[in-house]
């Protein structure tokens, strides 16, 4: 697979944290995991999606190695919140136009890093 950022453009990903974020809003489990402004939140989701796709390397010069299991501990992600999680990122994805290769190299991702993120 090449690039994703180079493929899709950065505009697509910060799409998809935007819309990802859509569905925290209105989810009741996983929105009591998240500070009462989201904003800051999506921010990095965003830029760590941007890098972890290819892109520029700004999460990590900001925050350092995204460390994804310990900045996650503090919150009970178990099955049922992985599976809340993986709908809205699914739900984002349908939402943007993307190659069948593409989706499919982003959704594996997504499966694979939300089974590690689980810690209970």
């Amino acid at each position: 697979m090449t690039n994703i950022y180079n493929t899709i453009g950065e505009e697509k990903i910060l799409k998809i944290a935007r819309l990802f974020y859509k569905g925290i809003e209105e989810d009741e489990l996983l929105r009591a995991m998240y500070p009462k402004n989201l904003a800051p939140a999506e921010e990095r989701f965003a830029l760590f999606l941007v890098q972890v796709f290819g892109g520029p390397t700004t999460y990590s010069d900001q925050r350092g190695h995204p460390r994804l299991r310990m900045r996650h501990f503090p919150y009970a992600v178990d099955m049922k919140a992985r599976e809340h999680w993986m709908k809205h990122i699914t739900d984002a994805m349908a939402q943007i136009e993307l190659t069948d290769e593409v989706r499919t190299h982003m959704m594996t991702y997504f499966e694979r890093a939300s089974v590690h993120m689980m810690n209970r």
